[in-house]
């Protein structure tokens, strides 16, 4: 059993159990989050009974637990204008959200 759902403008491949890593939620570690926005769900395994929604599937939903809130890994954003002097450097962490599904309802 499977869903994709989107949450932060992005989509997402669910299964019971695993864990995703997901744009920045607020959502303090331990509480249970619900994304009703499913886009596609599937009732057995992989090849099963397949729902694909006309945007949304109606009823659906993905139960998941907060693990955690942390920031990737530093990248440098650089620019320069040849010739000219013209120098920036700045550093970027982007944060994001640990949640382990727990249950998907269709």
């Amino acid at each position: 059993m499977f869903a994709v759902f989107r949450t932060g403008g992005k989509q997402f491949r669910a299964e019971p159990g695993a864990t995703l890593l997901i744009p920045t939620l607020d959502a303090e570690p331990g509480t249970t989050v619900t994304f009703e926005e499913v886009l596609l769900a599937s009732q057995g395994d992989e090849g099963g009974e397949v729902s694909v929604g006309e945007p949304l599937l109606e009823g659906a939903k993905v139960t998941a637990e907060v693990v955690a809130h942390d920031r990737t890994k530093k990248i440098t954003v650089f620019k320069r204008k040849r010739r000219k002097g013209y120098r920036r450097k700045q550093g970027h962490r982007q944060g994001f959200t640990v949640v382990r599904v727990a249950d998907i309802a269709v």
